[in-house]
């Protein structure tokens, strides 16, 4: 996979994030399903249990990993990343935060471009942050 960065304005890179990307020599693409900070637990109900109610900064961190383990999983990592979309229920806590996200991605290499959505809620009350990817290779 080759990958070419778009960016007719310099202002999305300070959001670790190029405008376009013209991608070729893709072999695989997968979509991944909007990622939210819980961990499996047969006790709670949907079989769920909300890691950091509330809690942005928390839930970023655990959406992303959830990101990370789906990309393991199908034998892919970060650098395989294509495009990003990020719901909130809170835009401003969310940007006050944004670092994780910046700090997540640079150690991929790349800047896929992405999506910053407010929305009045989620799936579940406690759920503040969701993250919908694709990856490919």
């Amino acid at each position: 996979m080759n990958r070419e960065s778009i960016n007719p304005w310099d202002w999305g890179l300070q959001f670790s994030m190029d405008q376009g990307e013209a991608i070729t020599g893709l072999t695989r693409h997968i979509n991944l399903s909007g990622q939210i900070s819980v961990d499996p637990d047969p006790e709670a109900e949907m079989g769920l249990k909300v890691i950091a109610p509330n809690d942005i900064r928390g839930q970023m961190v655990k959406s992303l990993a959830n990101i990370d383990a789906i990309l393991e999983k199908a034998d892919m990592n970060r650098s395989n990343l294509l495009t990003l979309r990020f719901f909130t229920t809170e835009m401003e806590g969310f940007l006050a935060n944004y670092d994780v996200y910046a700090n997540w991605i640079a150690k991929s290499g790349i800047r896929p471009p992405q999506s910053l959505i407010g929305v009045a809620c989620l799936a579940l009350p406690d759920i503040v942050v969701e993250i919908e990817a694709t990856a490919g290779e």
